[in-house]
């Protein structure tokens, strides 16, 4: 087996945990060499994180009886992992098991005969930049070289947003600052009950900014959706609804966030038949958010949906979700922070910023990640077949943007049709007002 392509997979695996078909590839590649043991741990993480996931089950039986095999059907001890067949410790950064803490400087590896030294040189030396725009980085970072692995910070504020102005300037005048400044609310007769709508295409980042408004407040976060509260027995669902906001009301201050909320409050009038015993769900829905007790305070409902328009109206009313927030698609701030986040932890070289964030005006959040896993596999293909790493370049970007299309124009056309014959209210004129923007209305 290639030892210096397994380790250069390791190394892509380590920047791209989540990667599920590369790790599935390198776990054939140790099947292969018969190295069961290992193969079985790669193969496990992807079904630990993906259960129902065909490629690797099937795989799984493979490995499981490459385990039983008798020991005459295996190849030579130095191609086997010596001691019994059983289950590995999980450990997310496989490469870190193939260089002892002692040897990780200038000495090569004696138990895999490989040169990590060359193999540093090879990711570092006679690349160009890995962004070639000379303007600076939306993220405020240096890069040089081959980017790294940065952990996740466990809470998110609105700094964590990028771009957007328009949108977290909303959710401040409109929810933030009242909380903030609870005293002064007080002697105007603000209530410290929250209730935002945040509504929007698919993948434009709703959830995330849920969080970043929790992170604001300094709340816990709760998310809730229609199979957390959902059961088949008569009365089960609204009791399971009255513990998630008993559970919320218990530690505040707490945000509780209902994700595709038109699953849990859609309207009534549209239950018929044998949907009906779905009215009580949003009867006990509208009493939670109501509270009789009056024990709401320090309860910040906040809410998402991508069809505003199928909510029950009693949901909307004043004292529930009474404020509504447009999330629209990422603009250009928000787009080149996107794509620098999701290619700096991934070998490249001379990506143009610019040019890509004009290149993708209608992609959203989701379909920016998207186009970067699908020219990072471009680049890994082209890896594998040369036997060595190729950064990912703006030629994998020009591939990948010919197969990505954006996911948010179907959802535009929608809302233009609801602006254009259901707004006589007023209720979307914030989304009327982004559609003329766009020269969509």
């Amino acid at each position: 087996m290639n030892e210096q392509l397994l380790t250069s997979l390791r190394h892509a695996l380590a920047a791209s945990p989540d990667d599920h078909a590369l790790r599935l590839h390198v776990a054939e590649m140790l099947h292969a060499a018969h190295r069961n043991p290992e193969a079985l741990g790669e193969v496990n993480l992807v079904i630990q994180a993906d259960p129902s996931n065909a490629a690797a089950l099937g795989m799984l039986g493979k490995i499981i009886a490459g385990l039983s095999a008798p020991a005459a059907a295996l190849p030579a001890q130095n191609d086997v992992v010596s001691g019994p067949a059983e289950l590995p410790v999980e450990n997310p950064n496989p490469v870190c098991e193939q260089v002892p803490a002692e040897k990780a400087g200038s000495e090569t590896n004696a138990d895999d005969g490989f040169d990590w030294d060359q193999a540093s040189k090879q990711l570092d030396e006679n690349l160009p930049a890995p962004f070639a725009s000379s303007e600076p980085l939306a993220m405020g970072e240096e890069d040089s070289g081959v980017a790294v692995i940065e952990p996740e910070a466990p809470v998110v504020t609105l700094a964590d947003v990028g771009g957007l102005e328009d949108v977290k300037k909303r959710l401040n005048e409109s929810f933030l600052a009242p909380m903030r400044h609870s005293e002064i609310a007080k002697a105007f007769g603000k209530s410290l009950r929250g209730g935002l709508l945040l509504y929007g295409p698919p993948g434009c980042g709703k959830t995330f900014l849920a969080r970043a408004v929790a992170g604001e407040l300094g709340a816990r976060f709760m998310s809730v959706v229609m199979t957390d509260v959902l059961s088949s027995y008569i009365g089960q669902t609204e009791k399971n609804l009255k513990a998630v906001f008993d559970s919320a009301r218990a530690e505040t201050p707490t945000v509780l966030f209902l994700d595709e909320v038109d699953a849990l409050g859609m309207r009534r009038g549209s239950l018929t038949g044998s949907a009906s015993w779905l009215r009580q769900m949003v009867n006990q829905l509208l009493l939670e958010m109501d509270s009789m007790a009056g024990n709401n305070d320090g309860l910040y409902i906040l809410a998402a949906t991508n069809h505003p328009w199928d909510l029950d109206e009693a949901l909307l009313r004043p004292g529930r979700l009474d404020r509504t927030v447009l999330v629209t698609p990422p603009d250009a701030a928000a787009r080149t922070a996107i794509l620098h986040y999701h290619l700096k932890k991934r070998p490249i070289a001379g990506i143009d910023l610019a040019v890509l964030t004009r290149r993708t005006e209608n992609l959203s959040g989701a379909d920016l990640e998207h186009l970067c896993v699908t020219a990072a596999e471009k680049a890994m293909m082209e890896s594998i077949e040369a036997g060595e790493i190729i950064p990912l370049n703006m030629g994998h970007m020009e591939q990948a943007l010919a197969e990505v299309k954006a996911s948010t124009l179907p959802w535009l056309e929608s809302a233009r049709n609801v602006v254009r014959f259901s707004n006589e209210h007023g209720r979307y004129d914030e989304l009327a007002g982004y559609l003329r923007s766009r020269k969509m209305l």
